[in-house]
């Protein structure tokens, strides 16, 4: 065997950009549509919890089992922070908003016609 068998492309510009998972160009990636094709269902109830982990002692409301719909998502999260008066954001189909503010958050999930259910304590 020759040494380009064991060899690895460390740096090339030829291609541009690549994503870090197929490796492949990004504008040929197909990892975030495969992503969505897969995403999990789940059950049809939308999980209300409070967290402060990895956030200094900082509480946060967390918002899980939403539909994985980006924009519906990013719309619900700016109703749900006016509402509370506060910040936040949406990360990996969660609505993080900040501050304690979980029965604000269930009664106007149950106000659009969500499932809603406490998690955690």
């Amino acid at each position: 065997m020759s040494s380009d068998a064991h060899s690895r492309l460390v740096y090339s510009t030829d291609l541009g950009r690549t994503c870090p998972d197929c490796r492949r160009p990004l504008a040929q990636c197909a990892c975030k549509q495969l992503a969505k094709a897969v995403a999990p269902a789940g059950d049809g109830i939308v999980r209300v919890s409070r967290e402060t982990k990895g956030r200094k002692g900082k509480g946060v409301t967390l918002v899980k089992g939403l539909a994985p719909d980006e924009a519906a998502l990013t719309a619900l999260a700016k109703q749900l922070k006016a509402a509370c008066g506060s910040g936040g954001t949406v990360k990996d189909g969660v609505i993080e908003v900040q501050g304690d503010h979980v029965e604000t958050v269930m009664a106007r999930l149950i106000a659009a016609g969500h499932k809603v259910k406490r998690a955690g304590g």
